[in-house]
């Protein structure tokens, strides 16, 4: 895999590398075993790990992209592109799935006007289903950020959203 040589001059106008070099210098000296919760902290800054700032950070930290980008493509915590404000989820397991889920899921993509996997425009929210909330007894569930909604109808889904909004 070949790497992508980047300084921060070459990055500074689009993103605002302030807080990566905060955060570098502040668990210095890096080295590979401290990927994890580099990207978690870079994480948790920018909302989302742009390439620019993964890019100026190997750099400064003297770390392989193609072993940064490795660690960041294979957990699924970690994202590339802007997430939404809010986050919503929508159980797809069995009692949810039995009682309605999927008419939940096609509800909210209908009124958000993205598919599962997607963030909005206006990066207000981003949607994604997952194997099961561990709420069955509530079926059909669906999360918001922190908050659960049980016993969900497509009727309810528009006006949870707008609470959000």
């Amino acid at each position: 895999m070949q790497e992508i040589a980047v300084s921060f001059a070459q990055t500074e106008a689009s993103v605002d590398l302030s807080p990566a070099r905060r955060i570098v210098r502040s668990m210095s000296p890096v080295d590979s075993t401290d990927i994890i919760p580099l990207l978690q902290k870079l994480q948790g800054e920018y909302g989302y790990l742009p390439q620019e700032v993964v890019l100026a950070v190997c750099e400064e930290a003297n770390l392989p992209a193609s072993r940064v980008f490795g660690v960041a493509t294979f957990y699924e915590q970690f994202h590339l592109e802007p997430r939404g404000r809010h986050l919503i989820r929508c159980c797809r397991g069995t009692a949810c799935h039995v009682k309605g889920g999927k008419r939940i899921i096609q509800t909210v993509e209908r009124e958000l006007g993205i598919r599962e996997g997607d963030t909005t425009d206006d990066l207000q929210f981003s949607f994604e289903t997952v194997a099961c909330l561990g709420t069955c007894f509530l079926a059909p569930v669906m999360m918001v950020d922190n908050d659960y909604f049980g016993q969900m109808t497509p009727e309810r889904v528009k006006s949870i959203l707008d609470q959000y909004k």
